[in-house]
């Protein structure tokens, strides 16, 4: 079993995806939540075996069917994309728990999809081959596309078409970047492409560079990063709360996809194709950020607020691949942990603040006060005080750390102004929100809000999910040598391409 632990946080999904569309786990409603939680919490105990034996024995090479790297499918669990994996799988626990509470009820199956998203994101997050980077995409996507129209209406459709037309020809694009390396490289395992990509000569140099500049643009639509950021702050608004909550991570996708190929592939050791999209990534990185700060600051419900803030997220991390060092990578790893957290938190506040403030909903103006103020008011403070970067909780270490990786960077000065900006912009609109919602009030408490408390089973979703910023600061210490040592290790070029085409052996 346990050499084929790199495989569970696959299969183990997967296996929870087809046992819920199946008597008598697809009829019963209670049956179906009980057994969804079980199996969510199983894939993340699955993928916190992993993430310890990669901690104690280094990164594991599964090859699927003994077949080797390059001529198998091989999945890479290195301490990077480990961690990565329980986050998803965690998510995944917060949301399906949360959704039990009745928001499942809303449409048709949405456990068996849920399980099926965080298949994708998994093996997207594990694959050590392009190809089937692109194959979990594809899964993922699929499974958002139904998602995004659970419990939705006519907003919600419109908002989840434009996201499918604008994925499928990202979908076309990345199928056609593939073919162009594939035919200049003549493999698509990522370790195999990286060696042949740094002796390539004449015009393979520059077909190579093309398809490489085609994967930046899907990356880019995977990640919403500016221009084609514009599908984001609708869908994830428009969007089921708990389902906005779990596409936290898909962002995250594309992120890491960007520090994947960009540092394994086109890195330092590229020859002519060194670094070819850093000068790319740092711009759009800058105008994306300043992109999602308009947004924040002209948002009028708090779930857009929330939506934009995943921009400003994306563009933060973006700039920090664009160092393409190790402390930066570090930073990246960090701060990528603490954004998922603390918006999936933001998102599920949305919604229980809107759930007791009646036709107002989640819109940032005075109504009738929420019938649990202490509850939501000291949640979303915590929430706040990390998404805006104040100590003492994660937002703050992550922002320092930010500022102190990009400090020899090429755009140091731009960059350092824009982002301080930036934070003071957010600052400003989170507190307007909060105190808004919390403190301007007209009328009182409808008793019909009574009905509106929070579930249990909400309760203990957010709570794991709050608790992400004050225990990633408690913990600061070991959690930034372990993302160090990623870092390090994503950036060890000799090491990974050794590792991966050995079978790790």
């Amino acid at each position: 079993m346990i050499q084929h632990l790199p495989f569970l946080p696959v299969l183990l999904p997967m296996l929870a995806g087809v046992i819920l569309l199946i008597p008598p786990f697809g009829n019963s409603k209670t049956s179906k939540r009980v057994t969804s939680v079980m199996l969510s919490i199983v894939a993340f105990i699955a993928a916190l075996a992993l993430l310890m034996k990669v901690h104690a024995d280094g990164t594991q090479v599964y090859a699927i069917g003994d077949w080797s790297a390059p001529f198998g499918i091989v999945l890479v669990a290195d301490p990077l994309s480990t961690l990565l994996v329980c986050l998803a799988t965690l998510l995944g626990v917060v949301c399906v728990l949360y959704a039990s509470a009745g928001d499942d009820e809303k449409g048709s199956f949405f456990h068996p999809l849920v399980h099926f998203l965080i298949l994708g994101v998994s093996g997207a997050f594990l694959t050590g081959d392009a190809f089937n980077l692109f194959v979990f995409f594809e899964v993922l996507l699929i499974a958002s596309y139904a998602l995004l129209m659970h419990g939705g209406d006519k907003k919600n459709t419109r908002a989840a078409l434009h996201y499918v037309i604008l994925n499928l020809v990202g979908s076309a694009v990345f199928l056609i970047a593939l073919g162009v390396l594939y035919g200049v490289l003549g493999t698509l395992n990522m370790a195999d492409m990286a060696l042949k990509v740094a002796v390539l000569q004449g015009d393979d140099v520059y077909l190579a560079k093309i398809g490489g500049l085609l994967l930046l643009i899907v990356f880019a639509l995977k990640g919403a990063l500016l221009p084609l950021h514009l599908w984001l702050p609708n869908t994830y608004a428009t969007a089921m709360p708990v389902v906005a909550a779990l596409f936290a991570i898909m962002t995250k996708v594309g992120i890491y996809s960007m520090m994947r190929v960009y540092t394994l592939i086109f890195g330092n050791e590229a020859g002519q194709l060194s670094h070819m999209a850093q000068s790319w990534l740092w711009w759009l990185a800058i105008a994306t950020i300043v992109m999602g700060a308009v947004g924040v600051l002209a948002s009028k419900d708090l779930r857009k607020l929330v939506a934009n803030l995943v921009i400003v997220s994306v563009g933060t991390l973006v700039a920090l691949v664009a160092v393409q060092t190790a402390e930066a990578s570090a930073a990246a790893i960090y701060y990528l942990v603490h954004s998922t957290l603390v918006t999936a938190a933001l998102f599920i506040l949305a919604d229980l603040i809107a759930r007791q403030r009646g036709k107002v909903a989640d819109r940032i103006t005075a109504a009738t006060p929420v019938h649990q103020p202490m509850l939501l008011g000291v949640c979303f403070l915590i929430a706040a005080v990390a998404v805006i970067g104040m100590p003492p909780l994660s937002g703050f270490i992550g922002k320092v750390w930010l500022l102190k990786a990009t400090l020899n960077a090429e755009y140091t000065f731009v960059f350092w102004a824009l982002y301080l900006m930036v934070s003071l912009a957010v600052l400003i609109a989170i507190a307007k929100a909060g105190s808004t919602v919390f403190w301007h009030h007209q009328g009182k408490v409808a008793e019909n809000t009574r009905q509106e408390r929070v579930h249990p089973a909400q309760l203990i979703a957010l709570i794991i999910l709050i608790s992400g910023a004050p225990l990633m600061s408690v913990f600061a210490g070991p959690l930034s040598e372990y993302v160090i040592g990623a870092a390090s290790q994503l950036h060890d070029f000799n090491s990974n391409i050794n590792l991966i085409l050995s079978g790790g052996l």
